[in-house]
């Protein structure tokens, strides 16, 4: 198995703090992207190499071992028993113990058994001198990024992914929430030896919308009126998801004054139905390029 240098991949170096993995990741991410790269197959290797180098070192503990065993970071644990095994054996078999596990041919160094267990050659555990067994194990795990505005991400939807030339489909509920993560069961990359796939973790990114500020389930927003309308009262027309409703306002509504909307906020994930609340609040906005008529009766009302 060839050494790959995930620091590389992603463009930082060893000393690179997590936050600058994320912020690689993502940047790199974006640029080699199936759906920005089309039938580009070295944008495809490289986007499946961005997110393995991404699966291990975004996660400490996987990037620990990584550092410390290189490309053979999965089965580190195993490869230092097999080391214990191995000074065991060389002690019993050189101080009268007459151990007859595993043997180590003439030539054959503890990482090439190592290479042997892992890499689809075979150990020798518990069969003769020269008995051949291969481990299965499980693959690598994908993890990939889906950007979606505030309103998909409210309706229940179809959503298709090329993964390693695959088709992926799913269905993303309503109600999704920046920075939440699914999990796909066998849709990462090849198991060893016939091991089972690795899973995919899908990670939501949902921006800041211009509109409505989500705050867990509920949304904000703002709306203007005219000075006569906060002064006397009226109707304003208030976008929702869902479209225009018209609100109406009580006379002398003062700006930052909040009202709620029942109902009108976000979907509650997986909880068919049910909604936040909108929270609006009202903007006055005071007239400009006044008539002498108009500057007029604002003299009189100041005086009276």
């Amino acid at each position: 198995m060839a050494y790959i240098d995930y620091y590389k991949i992603l463009g930082v170096d060893k000393n690179a703090t997590q936050d600058d993995i994320k912020k690689a990741y993502r940047k790199q991410a974006r640029k080699l992207h199936p759906d920005l790269n089309p039938d580009d197959k070295e944008a495809e290797r490289q986007f499946k190499e961005l997110n393995e180098a991404n699966e291990v070192l975004s996660n400490p503990e996987n990037r620990s071992k990584y550092d410390k065993y290189g490309e053979h970071w999965k089965h580190g644990e195993e490869y230092e028993k097999a080391q214990q095994q191995q000074q065991r054996q060389y002690q019993q078999q050189n101080y009268g113990g007459g151990f007859s596990g595993a043997d180590f041919g003439e030539g054959e160094d503890f990482s090439d058994f190592f290479q042997n267990m892992f890499g689809g050659a075979g150990g020798g555990f518990g069969k003769s001198s020269r008995g051949r067994a291969s481990g299965k194990f499980k693959g690598n795990d994908i993890k990939a990024e889906l950007n979606l505005n505030l309103r998909d991400a409210a309706k229940t939807h179809p959503q298709t992914f090329d993964i390693n030339g695959k088709k992926v489909r799913i269905t993303i509920p309503a109600g999704v929430y920046d920075g939440q993560q699914i999990k796909l069961k066998g849709h990462g990359n090849p198991g060893v030896n016939g091991g089972p796939s690795g899973d995919l973790y899908i990670t939501f990114n949902i921006p800041a919308d211009p509109n409505f500020e989500r705050i867990g389930d509920d949304l904000k927003t703002k709306v203007t009126i005219d000075l006569y309308t906060a002064v006397l009262g009226g109707e304003v027309n208030v976008n929702t998801l869902e479209g225009s409703v018209k609100l109406k306002v009580k006379p002398e509504t003062q700006t930052g004054i909040t009202v709620r909307l029942k109902g009108k906020g976000f979907p509650v994930y997986k909880k068919e139905g049910e909604h936040g609340d909108l929270f609006v609040t009202y903007e006055v906005k005071l007239p400009t390029n006044l008539t002498e008529k108009q500057k007029e009766l604002f003299e009189q009302l100041k005086n009276s």
